[in-house]
């Protein structure tokens, strides 16, 4: 299988597992999905979970390059980009593909913290605390980290709500718990 070819697996095989979950997804499912055989599917992936680490990998470039992207497109002050965190959150909420977090799938099918699934998903969390923080050193806030931390938080709790319930409503409340912790960190 050429490199596009695997790309192009990975791409269809991401769009498969966000839709239906990782478990839910059989191999079977999973060729006829993507139309590319279970034979040529483990020619390059030895296992499916192989595959799973492939699409979550793909994943986190994909939302963490669009996350900055919408942030610098949307404000340039450091203290205006922690805030369009929650615009470019609601953004996405928007989507009519919108079925929450990839992340939070994997690391709920795959409870173990010693599984690979489960740790590439925890370190897409750990990159976007970094980044959040990176922006947060740009501000007066006393603490950056704790601050990113805070903001994860409200993030990762609008995603699942978002979901659950009014994605409207949910992204005006995680903006403006988001905006109270912004203020709380910088007047501290």
């Amino acid at each position: 299988m050429s490199a596009s070819k695997r790309d192009e697996l990975v791409q269809k095989a991401l769009a498969s597992f966000y839709k239906g979950g990782f478990h839910a997804i059989g191999m079977d499912r999973l060729a006829k999905e993507t139309g590319v055989s279970k034979t040529a599917i483990y020619k390059h992936f030895r296992t499916k979970e192989d595959l799973i680490l492939a699409t979550l990998r793909l994943r986190d470039e994909q939302f963490r390059n669009w996350l900055r992207r919408r942030i610098e497109a949307l404000a340039s002050d450091p203290e205006d980009q922690l805030l369009a965190i929650f615009d470019a959150l609601g953004e996405w909420f928007e989507e009519p593909g919108y079925r929450s977090c990839m992340f939070i799938k994997a690391s709920s099918e795959y409870q173990d913290n010693s599984h690979p699934i489960h740790a590439t998903a925890a370190e897409h969390k750990r990159l976007l605390a970094i980044y959040f923080a990176d922006i947060a050193c740009k501000t007066s806030a006393a603490d950056p980290e704790s601050l990113a931390r805070q903001l994860l938080i409200i993030k990762e709790g609008a995603i699942v709500l978002a979901h659950l319930h009014d994605h409207r409503d949910v992204t005006a409340d995680a903006r403006a718990l988001a905006k109270t912790a912004i203020d709380n960190a910088l007047d501290g």
